[in-house]
């Protein structure tokens, strides 16, 4: 089982570790645990209205959770804050109800074994939310500056 979960694909993302670190000054950040196997995701964003100009994140967790931040580090700059929370619900939908790969996003094919361990569920979707949440607190904060 853990072959199949923890293939090629997986191991490069997470080896990657695109986004690991701190952004100097990030306009929002927030820290989500998995109580049931101890991850702990941080996220950080910085946000030009409402386009992410930069991300970066630390991972305490399993070789799942470092992929799947690396893969949204990867891809989420210059998108739109809505554009990331859409993928993030078709993740959800993708590896809990057989949901559709979410468009623009082909290195999520390497999180379809994640599909039959419901236990391992949680590891993939983690980093999606603490970005979630950082991109909350990074506009809820841009909106108090610009008021």
């Amino acid at each position: 089982m853990s072959e199949a979960l923890y293939q090629k694909a997986i191991l490069d993302h997470a080896r990657a570790a695109v986004g690991a670190g701190q952004l100097a000054d990030p306009h929002g950040r927030a820290t989500v645990d998995n109580p049931v196997c101890g991850d702990r995701v941080t996220f950080e964003v910085r946000l030009t209205g409402d386009t992410i100009e930069g991300v970066a994140h630390k991972v305490r967790g399993c070789l799942l959770c470092e992929a799947a931040a690396s893969v949204i580090a990867a891809k989420a700059v210059g998108l739109r804050t809505d554009q990331i929370r859409s993928v993030a619900e078709a993740v959800d939908r993708m590896i809990r109800n057989d949901g559709p790969l979410p468009p623009d996003w082909p290195e999520l094919q390497a999180f379809m074994p994640v599909k039959a361990v419901r236990s391992r569920h949680e590891c993939v979707l983690l980093p999606f939310r603490a970005a979630d949440r950082a991109l909350a607190e990074a506009a809820a904060s841009t909106a108090d500056r610009s008021a």
